[in-house]
């Protein structure tokens, strides 16, 4: 399958499908015909402004068809469409769009004055396009209006691509900061095809084989419809959610609104018949599950016969959720076990086959080793971290990150995206938690050092330790423990940080200690913290 390219597989599905519908969002409609056009004039509006090979987009939206429209556009040209948090601050912006070297920005009217903030730090940026929301922002001087630039565009020329041009997803990195994790488009491509199958979809075997599949897949009406609840931004959301399906000939259907609203969701369900939701843990599946039992209760049950699969990554999906889940409907839940730097197994339940928390089937060739690269054996109870050989080719412009991540053992490449596990005797992994103290709240990772150090960024901190404790809705909250140097107050604090990174990283609470705990060397005392903010909480 090494001849894959999204853009050439979305451009072979238009050719197969072109009438079926592509996209969905609030009311507006794009069959495939017309995504694939439109993307097409995007991507002539960018390539007359100098982008080409691997030239790199920032993607600043929020979930629309727009950004599916984007996303495609940047790869037909052969560039790199890179997700930008639209939860970032004006300085995360700088560093993510400049470490990415990107050339060109699609952003939010209501991010307008963010991006008018940054503009003179951003040197490599040629092109700013704007797309229109309920904001009444106007368009920033120099910017294009995207509606307008792409209507008057001519749709570029489809091209040879190759299969190892360069596609990045932006994820966390251990000091805070985002890093680019890079895959061949190719083998990308090929390995999201073949989830295809959980939707009960032919796969295929090679790239040619492609429109023959989605034709079968339309006329055995198992073409899916898709709703994804999670942000396009993440992995879950672009790959699981968006890409998967479409490579499938399916449908996409993203709301605008920003926050979780679960009646909206299951609404878009029913009205659109989705046979695929996609979410992200117990954060999703808990307010869903909450709003399918109230409408129950109110004689106002939603009709969830069109839903075939509910699929989640990234966060923990409780067994009681999914059992809650299973009782309305007797559809696939399937909980992958995974992260932007490689997948590494899977949970699948149904009413006749129930799931337990933590517990997932490892992906084919997945293993666990041991810190001394010893493959843990099945039962034995040793713990060891994961490593799955994934197509992750590593980390854009950070060798010693790759280093750290991508090992060679008995002359085999493994990627270790830092996940610790033990393997049951049935051959089954329990999943144990991150390596690192990284804080996984609502599918957002939050990693403590950045947080430290807003909290330390004001003058009354003396010192700061982060840590996450659990959390029903979220799966864990952030909990800064600070010692201080003269008086403040918890909110001051929290409102200080407020200024300095994005929302979702703000600590919850602030435990006000006489002394923040080290070891001799220095070194944060993070056990010691936790149980300091469990202890006062």
């Amino acid at each position: 399958m090494s001849e894959w390219h999204f853009a050439t597989a979305y451009e072979v599905i238009a050719d197969t499908v072109g009438d079926k519908p592509a996209l969905i969002c609030e009311g507006v409609t794009r069959t495939w015909s017309a995504y694939d056009d439109r993307s097409a004039r995007l991507a002539s509006v960018l390539s007359e402004h100098g982008l080409g090979v691997e030239s790199k987009v920032g993607i600043y939206l929020h979930n629309s068809n727009e950004y599916l429209e984007a996303h495609h556009a940047v790869m037909k040209f052969r560039g790199c469409p890179i997700n930008v948090n639209y939860r970032y601050k004006e300085e995360e912006l700088v560093y993510l769009l400049n470490n990415a070297d990107a050339e060109a920005i699609f952003y939010q009217a209501s991010y307008a004055d963010r991006i008018a903030a940054i503009k003179d730090q951003l040197p490599n940026v040629k092109c700013y396009i704007q797309v229109s929301d309920d904001s009444g922002s106007d368009l920033l001087p120099g910017a294009l209006a995207y509606e307008a630039s792409m209507q008057s565009a001519t749709p570029m020329a489809r091209i040879n691509r190759s299969p190892e041009d360069l596609y990045m997803l932006y994820t966390g990195g251990t000091t805070g900061m985002p890093k680019g994790v890079m895959y061949a488009n190719g083998e990308h491509c090929a390995g999201l095809s073949g989830i295809g199958a959980l939707l009960g979809a032919p796969v295929p075997e090679t790239f040619a084989d492609l429109a023959r599949c989605v034709a079968e897949t339309e006329k055995m009406g198992m073409r899916p419809t898709a709703l994804v609840c999670c942000p396009l931004m993440h992995g879950t959301g672009i790959w699981v959610g968006a890409m998967v399906p479409q490579l499938a000939g399916g449908t996409v259907i993203t709301v605008k609104q920003l926050g979780l609203d679960p009646d909206l969701l299951w609404g878009e369900v029913q009205t659109h018949s989705a046979s695929m939701v996609t979410i992200v843990g117990d954060a999703f599946a808990r307010p869903m599950l909450a709003a399918l039992n109230e409408a129950r209760s109110r004689g106002e049950a939603y009709d969830l016969s069109s839903v075939k699969m509910m699929a989640s990554s990234g966060v923990m999906w409780s067994q009681e959720i999914k059992d809650g889940m299973l009782e309305h409907s007797d559809m696939m839940l399937f909980d992958a076990m995974g992260s932007s730097e490689g997948s590494m197994g899977s949970s699948v339940a149904t009413r006749a086959m129930p799931a337990k928390t933590a517990s997932f089937q490892m992906n084919e060739d997945v293993k666990v080793f041991t810190d001394d690269n010893r493959e843990v054996t099945p039962g034995s109870g040793e713990i060891g971290m994961v490593g799955t050989p994934s197509a992750m080719r590593g980390y854009y412009k950070d060798p010693e990150k790759t280093a750290k991540t991508v090992r060679e053992i008995d002359g085999a490449r493994w990627v270790f995206p830092g996940d610790y596990a033990s393997v049951e005797a049935d051959g089954s992994l329990t999943l144990l938690g991150r390596g690192s103290m990284c804080i996984n709240t609502a599918g957002e990772k939050v990693f403590p050092e950045e947080v430290e150090e807003a909290l330390k960024s004001h003058d009354a901190v003396e010192d700061s330790l982060v840590v996450g404790v659990p959390d029903e809705r979220f799966g864990e909250k952030v909990v800064g423990v600070v010692s201080l140097s003269v008086d403040a107050q918890e909110q001051d604090l929290i409102d200080h940080c407020r200024q300095k990174i994005a929302g979702y990283k703000l600590p919850k609470h602030v435990i006000l200690v006489d002394h923040v705990q080290r070891a001799p060397n220095g070194k944060a005392d993070y056990k010691w913290a936790k149980q300091t903010a469990l202890d006062n909480l």
